[in-house]
């Protein structure tokens, strides 16, 4: 089936609303997106400030009437995402589908759980969308190095957490040997010795728990010095993998001149929802579907 078929199955309407939604690069699809996000910060606000007994004794029901405004309007956004899009389950699954989904469900889960509407604070993901309308995309490749760098990563980091959870344990379970013996000494358990060694290690230090022997403060003091360990290793590995997406990153020679980086914009797929797109690029790099916002110019 060719593009211009695919596109006459979805009316012209259908196709003006994904574009002011999904769209950034139109006059429109930008005051939406901006509007959105003042909507995103108004709510966030609201639920930071209700937590305020003095505040939320006084509002209480001004809060909960703009509550379930921003509730409402943000449904009907997310129902109306849903139904522009070609696959309406590849954007619910998609990230911002599901932190869309989450940052309406609080609300309408406070009628079983009482309190649960404070998880409306989840709605600051939202957030990430300003990347979009202040023509950020670009920079967005400084989080996919970062994120390709973790990815890369992944298995050291996995082996180094391994040994740190066995140090824990190891240190944890010495410490109730020398402790747990002592009257009315905190380490009188296991578990609760792990969460020592655990806050230790890690350079936390609640200072909650803490030996009282010569011997445990001894350990206490190798297990203080390893934590630097803790901190130094995994920023070296991923500072590493980070060395070598930037190497990668860097743009080939061509002739003697660099070639000139490729400016991106706010297009996206409506089949695939791929927003990663060229100013110059016409159809969708992945599935080959027509892009909106050129067929409009």
């Amino acid at each position: 089936m060719s593009d211009d078929t695919k596109k006459k199955e979805y009316s012209p309407t259908r196709e003006r609303i994904f574009e002011i939604i999904f769209e950034a690069d139109t006059p429109i699809g930008k005051w939406f997106d901006i509007l959105l996000i003042i909507a995103i910060i108004a709510s966030v606000c609201i639920v930071m400030i209700e937590s305020v007994d003095s505040i939320n004794d006084r509002f209480k029901l001004l809060f909960r009437i703009l509550e379930w405004v921003f509730t409402v309007l943000f449904t009907l956004e997310y129902l109306l995402r849903l139904y522009v899009v070609h696959r309406p389950w590849k954007y619910a699954l998609s990230f911002f589908g599901i932190v869309d989904l989450l940052s309406i469900l609080p609300s309408y889960l406070s009628f079983f759980f009482y309190g649960s509407q404070s998880l409306m604070v989840i709605r600051a993901i939202r957030l990430l969308r300003v990347f979009r309308i202040f023509k950020l995309v670009n920079y967005s490749k400084d989080a996919q190095h970062i994120t390709s760098a973790l990815s890369a990563s992944r298995r050291k980091i996995f082996v180094f957490l391994t040994f740190v959870m066995l140090l824990v344990i190891i240190f944890g379970s010495v410490m109730y040997l020398i402790e747990g013996s002592q009257p009315g000494s905190p380490f009188d358990s296991i578990p609760r010795s792990i969460y020592w060694a655990i806050v230790t290690l890690t350079t936390v230090g609640y200072g909650d728990i803490s030996p009282n022997t010569s011997f445990g403060q001894f350990l206490a003091a190798i297990v203080m010095l390893l934590g630097y360990a803790v901190i130094a290793v995994p920023t070296g590995i991923v500072s590493s993998e980070m060395t070598k997406e930037n190497k990668k990153g860097k743009k080939k020679k061509k002739n003697g001149k660099k070639e000139e980086p490729q400016h991106l914009n706010t297009q996206v797929c409506s089949e695939c929802l791929f927003d990663d797109h060229a100013d110059d690029a016409y159809f969708c790099k992945i599935c080959g579907t027509a892009l909106h916002y050129h067929d409009h110019h």
